[in-house]
C-alpha cells in the first residue's frame, strides 16, 4: 500500500467532524452535503480513469470485491470459459477456481514470457477456444510489467469476449483511458493510490454493469419494495447496498485530485528514474537475480529480485531494521506462480512519488552489505 497525503486525512476527518450523515436517506444538511460530495467523488474517479460516465463507477471495499462482483454477478453456463494469466494475484484466481467447482466453468491459463512481452499468438489461440471473459492484470504486482490493454480488448471483443482488468498496480502510476480502450470492467483499490484502506471501485460501462447481478441487496439498492417484491435501482446504486464508507470514498477522491495535480506522466518518469538507478547499481552483482523485464522502462514502479543464499523474509527484515527500507517479501499473493516454479519467494521494492535518491541509496547499500556478509 502507498503512504497517504495529509489532504486525504483532512478530507476524511472533515466528513466525521462537519457533516457525518448518510447520503441519499434524508434531506437535512448533513445528508445533502455528504451526498453531493459522494457523487462528486464518483465523477472524479470516472474522470481520472477515463470512464464512460460517473454512473460507470461502483464504490466497493477493494479490487477483490470488484472482481468478485463481476465473477459472481455474471450468469455463467457450464462450459463457459474465463482466460487468466499464470501471473495473477489470488484475487483474480481463487474466485474462478471456485466457479469452476460450483458452476462448471473452464479456467484457461495464458503463460506469460518470463522476460516480458505478450504472447499474442497464444492469446489469439485461447480466444478461439470460446472464451467468454478475459480477466488479466493491467500491471503485475509481481514484477511490474504491463500488458497491452488496447490489443487485449480489441482481440477479445472480436471473438465476443469481454475484458476485466485488475488495475490496482496501474492506476496509481500511469494514465488510464477506459472508454478509449473499450475495457468492460476495471478494478481498483484506493490504498494503492494514496487513498485509505477499505475503499475501492469497479468501473464498467452501462452495458457491462447492466448484465451483473448484485452481490448484496438491501438499503439504497431498490426503487421500491413491498412484502412480496421489489425493483432494483439502476447501476451503480444497485451494487452499493447499505451504509457506505463515506469517509473512505471522500479520502479516495482527495487522493485522485492529488494524483491529478502531481501528474501521472511525471510520476511514471520519477518511478523509472529511481528504478533505473537501482538496476544499474546492482546489475553487476552475480547473486542478485531480477524478476521480469530487464529494462526499468518496462517495470518502472517495481524492482523484484532474490539473492542467492538469502531468504527473502530475512532480507526484508535486514533492510528494514538496518537501513529503514521497507520492502515486501514472500510470494506476493501470487502463490500459483511460485509453486509452479518451486520458488520460495523473493523481495519486491516498490517506487512511488514520495521516494527519492536517499531511499534508493539505502536499498543499494543494504543489498550490498548482505552480499558481503552472508556467504552463499
Amino acid at each position: 500500500m502507498s503512504l497517504v497525503p495529509v489532504e486525504v486525512l483532512d478530507a476524511m476527518e472533515e466528513y466525521y467532524r462537519d457533516y457525518p450523515g448518510c447520503a441519499g436517506r434524508s434531506l437535512h444538511r448533513y445528508a445533502e452535503e455528504v451526498g453531493h460530495r459522494y457523487e462528486a467523488a464518483r465523477a472524479g474517479l470516472a474522470r481520472f480513469l477515463g470512464a464512460e460516465s460517473p454512473d460507470a463507477v461502483v464504490f466497493l471495499r477493494n479490487a477483490s470485491e470488484a472482481i468478485n462482483l463481476v465473477a459472481q454477478g455474471l450468469a455463467w453456463n457450464p462450459g463457459d470459459a474465463v482466460l487468466i494469466s499464470d501471473q495473477e494475484h489470488n484475487s483474480n484466481l481463487i474466485v474462478w477456481q471456485r466457479l469452476a467447482q460450483e458452476r462448471g466453468i473452464r479456467v484457461e491459463v495464458l503463460d506469460l514470457p518470463p522476460g516480458g512481452g505478450f504472447p499474442t499468438e497464444a492469446y489469439e489461440s485461447a480466444l478461439k477456444r470460446g472464451v467468454r471473459l478475459v480477466s488479466l492484470f493491467h500491471t503485475s504486482n509481481l514484477d511490474g510489467r504491463s500488458l497491452p490493454v488496447r490489443e487485449i480488448v480489441e482481440r477479445a471483443h472480436a471473438h465476443g469476449a469481454r475484458v476485466l482488468l485488475d488495475g490496482c498496480q496501474a492506476a496509481p502510476h500511469v494514465p488510464v483511458h477506459l472508454k478509449d480502450w473499450g475495457v468492460d470492467y476495471y478494478a481498483v483499490s484506493a490504498h494503492k493510490m494514496l487513498g485509505p484502506t477499505g475503499t475501492g471501485a469497479l468501473i464498467g460501462t452501462a452495458r457491462s454493469l447492466g448484465d451483473l447481478r448484485p452481490l448484496l441487496v438491501g438499503g439504497e439498492t431498490v426503487e421500491w419494495s413491498t412484502l412480496t417484491e421489489h425493483e432494483l435501482r439502476p447501476p451503480p446504486h444497485r451494487f452499493e447496498a447499505g451504509l457506505q464508507n463515506y469517509a473512505g470514498v471522500l479520502g479516495a477522491h482527495a487522493a485522485v485530485k492529488f494524483l491529478e495535480q502531481a501528474g501521472l506522466d511525471e510520476t511514471r518518469a520519477h518511478d523509472e528514474a529511481l528504478n533505473r538507478k537501482v538496476t544499474k547499481a546492482l546489475e553487476g552483482e552475480s547473486r542478485v537475480h531480477l524478476l521480469g523485464p530487464t529494462n526499468p522502462s518496462d517495470r518502472p514502479s517495481i524492482f523484484a529480485f532474490h539473492l542467492d543464499g538469502v531468504d527473502a523474509n530475512d532480507a526484508a527484515l535486514f533492510l528494514d531494521e538496518g537501513y529503514q527500507v521497507l520492502v515486501r517479501s514472500g510470494m506476493h499473493c501470487v502463490h500459483s506462480w511460485y509453486r509452479k516454479r518451486n520458488l520460495p519467494g523473493n523481495v519486491r521494492a516498490s517506487f512511488y512519488m514520495y521516494n527519492d535518491d536517499r531511499d534508493v541509496d539505502r536499498l543499494i547499500d543494504g543489498v550490498r552489505e548482505m552480499i558481503e556478509k552472508i556467504p552463499v
